[in-house]
């Protein structure tokens, strides 16, 4: 398994994972707070679940992982910058307060390793 592959592994479960806490909190539209830090609602915890399965399915294969690095690197970037325009999301998914510097420390590690990803470097055990 390649470096970008490991990343889009643990991003897809950790994804999933925060989607799935999410939906206890908030089981309607209306915002809640993850971990006291993070406004999240049942629109944000799906989009969280997608993240996840998506990272979990493109671990599968290099070129999948590299352009789920590159996409979605792309996208928490915007959505880092869509949270200083408009923190509300246009009124549907929480996008301001903290989730601005952890959707651009996403987005930055995302973009990195998906542009940076070269086929044949690959993670053992003795690696990690």
């Amino acid at each position: 398994m390649t470096i970008v592959q490991r990343v889009a592994q643990v991003f897809g479960w950790v994804f999933l994972l925060i989607g799935l806490i999410g939906f206890y909190y908030s089981r309607t539209m209306e915002m809640q707070m993850l971990l006291g830090l993070f406004p999240v609602n049942l629109l944000h915890n799906t989009v969280h679940v997608l993240f996840g399965v998506w990272g979990i399915a493109a671990a599968r294969s290099f070129g999948g992982a590299k352009m789920y690095g590159q996409i979605g690197g792309v996208i928490y970037l915007i959505l880092a910058v869509l949270g200083l325009i408009d923190p509300t999301g246009f009124g549907l998914v929480p996008l301001g307060g903290n989730d601005i510097w952890l959707h651009a420390v996403l987005g930055i590690v995302l973009a990195y390793v998906g542009f940076t990803a070269k086929n044949g470097v690959v993670v053992t055990a003795s690696t990690m």
